[in-house]
């Protein structure tokens, strides 16, 4: 009587599990996704189904022309977890998740967490001052002060083009915590935003994404 007694008075101690991450993109259709894409010479814009398609379970970027697709619904307070890749016969190429999405700017008013080749952990501000952030000093670039960079470490980072490099970013409040691959890469605090759409870049290079998943904080 005393076991049964002394597990029964525990059960309540037992954490309630995780709760799921939901998916932002269902494998299969563009759904939940609208898209921005920058006007030619002459203020024509393009089909975004020429730049943005769904092949074998992934978000295909053709990577032209610029601008970006970007959820439906406003986020604040969450995990986001994405896979992306560049193509293994490519020479990899530029691209972003921008957080906290203002407006309709091609290049919108947003925190970019950077996925350049190379460079995947930087942090810039897109449109600043109106995109504010703080950032320690010694890691903003002296040629572009909007541009912040990673934590350097001292083995990559980044996989090898043609392999899924995994990212998560938390925003918590006016705080941005970037990890690439297990390793945190950069953060920044007081941020003047605290909620807004998320964005894909399409930055010149063809890129793919999946797996692209959202936990509330709140």
């Amino acid at each position: 009587m005393r076991s049964l007694l002394f597990f029964v008075a525990f059960v309540p101690a037992v954490a309630a599990a995780e709760p799921e991450f939901a998916p932002l993109f269902d494998g299969k259709s563009l759904a939940g996704w609208t898209f921005i894409v920058k006007p030619d010479k002459d203020g024509k814009k393009a089909d975004p189904k020429e730049t943005w398609s769904v092949v074998d379970g992934t978000i295909r970027c053709a990577g032209k022309p610029n601008g970006c697709a970007v959820t439906e619904k406003v986020y604040g307070d969450y995990v986001l977890r994405l896979k992306w890749k560049f193509p293994a016969d490519g020479k990899g190429g530029n691209s972003g998740v921008l957080l906290h999405v203002q407006d309709e700017k091609y290049w919108p008013t947003s925190i970019e967490a950077q996925l350049l080749t190379g460079r995947a952990g930087d942090l810039l501000l897109t449109n600043p001052p109106d995109a504010k952030l703080d950032v320690e000093k010694s890691r903003q670039d002296p040629k572009l002060e909007r541009r912040f960079f990673r934590i350097e470490t001292k083995e990559p980072v980044e996989k090898k083009l043609g392999e899924w490099n995994e990212c998560e970013i938390t925003c918590k409040g006016g705080d941005i915590t970037f990890v690439v691959n297990g390793v945190k890469v950069n953060e920044g605090t007081n941020c003047n935003f605290t909620k807004g759409r998320i964005a894909l870049q399409s930055e010149g290079a063809e890129i793919y994404f999946k797996d692209i998943v959202i936990k509330s904080l709140k």
